[in-house]
């Protein structure tokens, strides 16, 4: 099983870092803490992102800041959002056409944003190749909202009884698969797919599809049941990896310290000592390899301004090799008291049975790891009264590049965001 983030911007962040975001001192973006780039640059290689950072948009807070040599990359959490503070887009941005945000510069594209992220680090890789080692990271923000794709992979999905938007939604994944599917053909003939560790991976539970497939998980992204967390992690390595399936407890966590090993980077001792994660090197090598049992912790972290400590219940987890201690909180119904419930999932994947008052040992057990957890995270949100800057840097960056002022109104506001009052929902 293999554990991601409740929200979109939590699992770069634990990628990039290997800890937790709150451990790293924020419940949402900026990360802090020794990024994945730099430490593979220390071992000679090249590094681009493509596609959504989501970990700070403000200028020190950029890919470029953070150990990647290219960037090529929207604003905020997808494209055409925008939010007081510094989380924000090009103004006015769309998924076909978008205005990218290319090395320092805007630059105008053409075409749906997942063909173009893919296709800009196709080029890059093939620029590349044969020069260093490469880590190319290409972080599509399609499927999220607003639910938009090309014609053609929507009708894919006419005839079967689902939704405008669920047809845009599956549209979304297949226009990812066959990107992927493109870029695994390149590196065939490119001749360099032996030498490439791929990896596929999402970010967080299941969104505008969970009626219609959710695996028989129980809820999805910003919910901390096993829907909301239990992630893809597929890894392809042609002549190295052998097939295989890993049923042990994983997280993105664990994805700093596999590749630091694999590319024989020292992770320097301070940072080594704060890491959440482990390597995944030993089930890589061996699937049923020794994996000492732990607990991972996930908390959905959208709590009020100031209201972190009275919100400790609200919306989180502990997840161990076989059981799911969840609160669902979030200030409804139950409201954000503590009242754990417990779900075995080799009996119960979809969570059905609460066994709580069956288990008080282990109630008792997984509350006291979650009580530690807290007391060690609570400290480290240090961006809890942090102020945001007036104007989105993105937005500020674009006006200075093409002109126009934050008054302007074509220039000032942010397209089709479903989620920001007065946005246009796409159907």
């Amino acid at each position: 099983m293999f554990a991601h983030a409740l929200l979109d911007h939590d699992g770069p962040a634990r990628v990039q870092v290997g800890r937790h975001p709150h451990h790293h001192g924020t419940r949402a973006d900026e990360p802090e803490g020794h990024d994945r780039g730099p430490v593979l640059k220390s071992a000679g290689y090249s590094t681009g992102i493509f596609g959504k950072w989501h970990l700070g948009d403000e200028a020190d807070r950029q890919p470029n800041k953070r150990g990647f040599d290219e960037v090529f990359i929207h604003g905020a959490g997808g494209i055409g959002q925008s939010f007081p503070g510094s989380c924000g887009d090009a103004p006015g941005n769309k998924y076909f056409d978008p205005a990218i945000l290319h090395n320092g510069t805007f630059e105008k594209t053409q075409g749906y944003c997942t063909d173009i992220f893919f296709g800009q680090a196709t080029k890059w890789i093939e620029s590349q190749k044969g020069k260093a080692p490469l880590f190319a990271y290409i972080t599509p923000n399609a499927p999220h909202a607003p639910l938009v794709c090309p014609e053609e992979y929507e009708k894919k999905y006419e005839g079967m009884g689902l939704t405008k938007p669920e047809m845009a939604f599956f549209g979304m994944i297949t226009n990812i698969d066959d990107n992927v599917g493109k870029l695994l053909a390149r590196l065939g003939e490119w001749g360099i797919e032996r030498d490439t560790l791929v990896i596929f991976m999402n970010v967080n539970g299941g969104t505008a599809g969970v009626k219609v497939f959710n695996a028989g998980m129980r809820g999805g992204k910003n919910t901390p049941y096993n829907g909301g967390t239990h992630a893809a992690s597929f890894w392809r390595w042609t002549g190295t990896l052998k097939p295989a399936d890993v049923d042990k407890l994983t997280a993105h966590i664990d994805i700093f310290p596999t590749l630091a090993e694999l590319a024989g980077a020292k992770v320097p001792d301070d940072v080594a000592k704060k890491l959440d994660g482990r390597s995944l090197v030993p089930l890589l090598k061996d699937p049923a390899a020794p994996w000492p049992d732990r607990y991972l912790f996930t908390h959905v972290g959208r709590w009020g301004k100031g209201q972190a400590e009275e919100s400790k219940y609200s919306g989180c987890s502990v997840r161990g090799p076989r059981y799911n201690m969840v609160s669902e909180g979030r200030g409804r119904g139950r409201g954000r008291g503590k009242r754990w419930e417990l779900y075995d999932l080799k009996a119960d994947p979809g969570e059905k049975n609460d066994v709580a008052a069956q288990h008080p040992d282990i109630i008792k057990d997984m509350d006291a790891a979650y009580d530690k957890w807290w007391a060690e995270i609570l400290p480290c949100l240090e961006n809890e009264n942090a102020v945001g800057p007036a104007v989105n840097p993105f937005k500020e960056l674009y006006l200075k590049q093409f002109g126009g002022g934050p008054a302007d109104p074509d220039a000032g506001q942010p397209a089709d965001n479903p989620r920001r009052p007065g946005g246009r929902k796409k159907q």
